[in-house]
């Protein structure tokens, strides 16, 4: 184990569900799978736990839309300019969540992959909160579940599955980006 491993997990096991909640907030899938593996051991009742991790992953989902919520309204202008963001693209991307932001926030929370930037993309186009709040459950479920499941069973290899879960979700980043990248030329092509 590595020496932050053997402090989340000599926490957990000390201090159980109580810390569980703001570490899982901070890193939710490292630390499900830790929760996963403790609760093996008997130091942590797995019901409470899922319950903790979902709660602790909206809570840390909630931030990142309040983020995206306050933050193009804080940003300054010049920042503004350097990172494209214009009230035009500001109405595409709220146009797009109106249509389709439930199956983007499920498909980000289950590829763990745009997690942040969808989660952030989610409060600038002011998608409401209780919609978002109710497909990101929806997506949180089964994930969560998924990496306790994993620590549950194979949760001493935990820094491997780390390591796989880095490497997936790059890999995953890369082609989407590849695929956007294309589609994007493709439609610039277009238009000339």
């Amino acid at each position: 184990m590595t020496a932050t491993t053997d402090i989340v997990v000599q926490l957990i096991q000390t201090d159980g569900l109580l810390l569980l909640f703001p570490l899982a907030v901070i890193e939710g899938p490292i630390v499900t799978i830790v929760a996963g593996w403790v609760g093996r051991l008997g130091y942590l009742p797995l019901g409470w736990a899922m319950l903790v991790l979902v709660l602790a992953d909206l809570v840390g989902d909630s931030l990142l839309y309040a983020l995206g919520r306050a933050g193009v309204d804080i940003l300054p202008q010049k920042l503004r300019q350097v990172f494209g963001v214009t009230d035009a693209r500001i109405a595409l991307v709220a146009e797009h969540f109106s249509k389709h932001g439930g199956r983007i926030l499920i498909a980000a929370k289950l590829t763990h992959t745009f997690g942040f930037a969808v989660l952030v993309a989610a409060g600038v186009s002011r998608m409401s909160f209780p919609v978002f709040l109710c497909f990101n459950l929806v997506g949180t479920i089964p994930k969560t579940l998924f990496f306790l499941l994993i620590g549950y069973a194979i949760g001493e290899a935990h820094v491997t599955i780390g390591s796989w879960i880095g490497r997936a979700s790059l890999g995953i980043a890369i082609l989407g980006v590849a695929i956007l990248s294309i589609w994007y030329w493709k439609k610039k092509r277009e238009r000339r």
